[in-house]
């Protein structure tokens, strides 16, 4: 469905105006999409965005820094975030041994359990609900990473 209509707007001011509106939405309606899944297992976005960051890095600890770097929504709370996370059972913290002022975090056999359960769900979902070809889904990466320089 086009993105007038989604939204209920002939108009635009120009095309570049549109682009950022539909950027804006599509981004809104995926979450919304992936919500649906994660909710189930108790898990925001940004949850699984964090645990996904730390499987990748497994078993090596991350930094908080890192997780921060890594994270798709700059905004979010990692701190926070870590918390919940940790109060969940899905990661560990554990205060560096060479530098004291430094915390080492580790997902959990419970955090990779979750992952490997809904992490395929989620792959079918995007799968289903992305209807571009592999060829046009790699036009579109490419475009999008040139948009953002």
């Amino acid at each position: 469905m086009k993105i007038e209509d989604e939204i209920k707007q002939e108009k635009f001011s120009s095309e570049f105006h549109k682009l950022v509106v539909n950027l804006k939405f599509t981004a809104n309606w995926l979450n919304a999409t992936h919500l649906k899944v994660l909710r189930k297992s108790g898990l925001s976005v940004q949850q699984f965005n964090v645990l996904r960051i730390l499987r990748g890095q497994y078993p090596k600890p991350s930094s908080l820094l890192l997780i921060r770097e890594r994270m798709l929504d700059k905004e979010s709370n990692a701190s926070r975030l870590i918390d919940k996370l940790e109060s969940s059972g899905y990661l560990s913290r554990i205060q560096c041994p060479k530098d004291r002022r430094q915390v080492e975090i580790t997902i959990t056999q419970k955090g990779l359990d979750l992952l490997e359960k809904i992490s395929p769900e989620l792959e079918r979902l995007s799968l289903k609900e992305i209807s571009l070809s592999e060829t046009e889904a790699q036009t579109l990466n490419e475009l999008l990473d040139k948009m953002r320089g």
